[in-house]
C-alpha cells in the first residue's frame, strides 16, 4: 500500500499524513518543505533529504514536477502546507498530501531532524 493509500483523505482534495508515517521514509515519495530558507536551519530544523521550495516559488517548481507522483508538503505547523496541498490538488496534482501539525508535530514527537 502507498503512502497516499494510508493517508487521511481531507475535505479540500488532498490528503493528511502524520509523522509517524514518514518513518520509515516511505519509497518514491517527494518531501518538499515550504518554507523560507532561514526557518529550515532554526530551532524546528528540516527533515534529511527534504527538498527545500519556498511557498512563493511552488508554481514554477510544480511545473516540473510529474502530477501523479506522491509529494507530501511541509512547513512550520501545516498551515501553509496545506494550502500548496490543496492548490496543487487542484491542479492536477493526483497525490498531493501535507504533513498534519508539520515540523512542530515532527519535533512534539521527538522525531530525527538536521539543523
Amino acid at each position: 500500500m502507498s503512502l497516499f493509500d494510508s493517508a487521511r483523505p481531507h475535505p479540500a482534495g488532498y490528503r493528511d499524513v502524520a509523522p509517524s508515517q514518514l518513518e520509515p521514509r516511505p519509497p518514491n515519495v517527494r518531501l518538499v518543505d515550504v518554507r523560507e530558507p532561514e526557518e529550515l536551519v532554526g530551532e524546528l530544523g528540516h527533515l534529511d533529504g527534504v527538498e527545500p521550495v519556498p511557498m512563493g516559488r511552488i508554481s514554477e517548481a510544480a511545473a516540473g514536477w510529474d502530477k501523479d507522483a506522491e509529494i507530501v508538503f511541509i512547513c512550520r505547523s501545516g498551515a501553509r502546507s496545506g494550502r500548496v496541498a490543496m492548490a496543487l490538488s487542484q491542479a492536477g496534482f493526483s497525490r498531493a498530501m501535507n504533513l498534519v501539525g508539520g515540523m512542530l508535530a515532527w519535533n512534539a514527537e521527538g522525531r530525527p531532524v538536521v539543523r
